[in-house]
């Protein structure tokens, strides 16, 4: 059975921001799988001083990533325009950056993801990405390098990387859920 065109594109259009959702969880919460399932294999990336492969952009900012830090990204104004099996992708971006060598210094971070998607097999990824860059702050924020305790007080839990952010904890619980679920279906 064919799905109706228009149904059709909102499902593409609905599958394309998950995975720009999947990528922002893939670099906050520093998930490898998260951060590859965004993008297909042979994808680029030109992204500030990186460009080149997708997959060396994710080898070299994991490596980054893994040594700690706070970043926190948010993607909106999605504008998707669909060409049958590709799309162009215009995506806002806010990214809030603290990085582990300097963990007192603010970065807020504006611009938009100019994303060329495919859709294979059935599934849509991004397969080039350029990153344009509109606006840039940095500041000293000394009380960032204090501990989470100090930082965040009695606002707990804070956020951490994977598995161990609570999100994780949370997918485990409704995941096991679904599959008991499934077991007692006859």
């Amino acid at each position: 059975m064919n799905t109706p065109a228009p149904l059709q594109a909102l499902l593409d259009r609905e599958a394309i921001r998950e995975c720009l959702f999947r990528y922002c969880r893939g670099i906050d919460r520093v998930d490898e799988e998260a951060l590859r399932s965004a993008y297909w294999p042979d994808a680029t990336d030109c992204h500030g001083a990186w460009n080149g492969s997708a997959d060396g952009f994710i080898a070299q900012a994991l490596q980054r990533l893994r040594q700690g830090g706070r970043r926190v990204h948010q993607v909106n104004n999605i504008i998707i325009e669909l060409h049958g099996d590709v799309a162009a992708v215009e995506s806002s971006f806010f990214a809030l950056q603290a990085p582990a060598d300097a963990p007192a210094k603010r970065t807020l971070l504006c611009g938009r993801y100019l994303d060329r998607f495919e859709r294979r097999a059935g599934e849509w990824r991004i397969a080039a990405r350029t990153v344009v860059y509109d606006w840039i702050e940095e500041r000293a924020r000394p009380e960032l390098a204090y501990s989470d305790a100090v930082l965040f007080g009695a606002r707990q839990p804070v956020g951490g990387v994977a598995p161990h952010d609570m999100l994780y904890a949370l997918l485990r619980d409704v995941r096991d859920v679904h599959a008991t679920d499934n077991e007692t279906i006859p």
